[in-house]
C-alpha cells in the first residue's frame, strides 16, 4: 500500500553524458508519470538534491575502449556512487546498465551480442523477483513488453558470480516468450541464462538493458505502457520515502 499525499514532490535526475540518445526521452517518460525530471551534467558532481538517479541509454563518450568504460570516471559519478552507497535509488538503461557495471556499482558486464548485430526490436520480459523500488507496480510472474535497442546487450558474469546473484536474488528480469516461457528463442542477444536485468545486493541499484521510457504511451511505438511499471515504481518509492504519514 503506497502512502502517498496529493503533491509530494518527487524529483528525479537524468544524467548526460557526452552521446547520450536517450536522456530527454527519460526526463518526458517520467514527467508523464509525475514526477519532476531534469538532466545532470556529467561534468558537474552536484546532484541537486534528487530524489533518484537514472542513467540513460545511448553511446557515452562514443562507446569508445568498451562501452561505459570512460563514463564511469565522470565527476557526476562518484557522486552518483556515494548517493547509492546511502540507500539512494539509482536506475541504468542500456547504456547506463553498462556504466553501472563498469563502475561496479552492478555486477557481471555487458558484451557484444551473440550474433555480432545490433537488434532493434520489442521483446518480452518475465519479472523473476519483486522489488519494492523498482517493480512494486507488477507481480512476480508478470510479462512485461519492452524495447530494446543495442549492440553490445550481452549479459556475462562468472559462474561463481552467478551462484552469488541467484542466492540473493538480484536478477530481477528474465527475456522470454509472450507467454513467459525462459528459452533461448526468447534470448535476442545471447545474455548468460536469458538475463535482461539486475540490481545490487542491497536492491537499491538496477539496471536493464531493455528501454521503459519507450513504453510509457500506449500509442507511440510499440503500443506498450509496459515501461510505466518500471518507472512507475520508482516513482511510487521515492513518493513513499517522502510521502508524511497523517498523524
Amino acid at each position: 500500500m503506497h502512502l502517498r499525499m496529493a503533491g509530494v514532490r518527487v524529483k528525479i535526475g537524468v544524467v548526460q553524458f557526452p552521446g547520450s540518445n536517450d536522456e530527454r526521452d527519460a526526463v518526458w517518460a517520467l514527467e508523464q508519470l509525475g514526477a519532476d525530471a531534469e538532466l545532470l551534467w556529467h561534468g558537474d558532481a552536484d546532484l541537486r538534491g534528487v530524489d533518484a538517479v537514472v542513467l540513460p541509454g545511448g553511446f557515452s563518450y562514443g562507446d569508445y575502449l568498451r562501452c561505459g568504460a570512460i563514463a564511469r570516471f565522470s565527476p557526476v559519478m562518484g557522486s552518483v556512487r556515494s548517493f547509492a552507497n546511502d540507500g539512494g535509488l539509482v536506475l541504468g538503461i542500456c547504456n547506463g546498465f553498462q556504466v553501472l557495471c563498469e563502475a561496479g556499482m552492478l555486477p557481471g558486464a555487458l558484451v557484444r551480442n551473440a550474433g555480432l548485430a545490433f537488434v532493434c526490436e520489442p521483446v518480452h520480459v518475465l519479472v523473476e523477483k519483486e522489488s519494492a523500488a523498482f517493480l512494486s507496480r507488477a507481480e512476480l510472474g508478470d510479462v512485461l513488453t519492452i524495447p530494446i535497442k543495442h549492440g553490445e546487450g550481452r549479459y556475462v558474469a562468472d559462474s561463481w558470480e552467478l551462484k552469488r546473484m541467484a542466492e540473493r536474488g538480484q536478477v530481477l528480469l528474465r527475456y522470454c516468450t509472450f507467454d513467459g516461457v525462459v528459452e533461448s528463442e526468447a534470448n535476442p542477444n545471447g545474455s548468460t541464462d536469458n538475463i535482461a536485468g539486475v540490481a545490487n545486493a542491497e536492491g537499491n541499484v538496477f539496471g536493464l538493458m531493455p528501454h521503459p521510457e519507450h513504453a510509457v504511451d500506449p500509442m507511440a511505438g510499440i503500443r506498450s505502457s509496459d515501461g510505466a511499471v518500471i518507472l512507475g515504481s520508482l516513482f511510487d518509492s521515492v513518493a513513499d520515502l517522502n510521502a508524511t504519514v497523517p498523524d
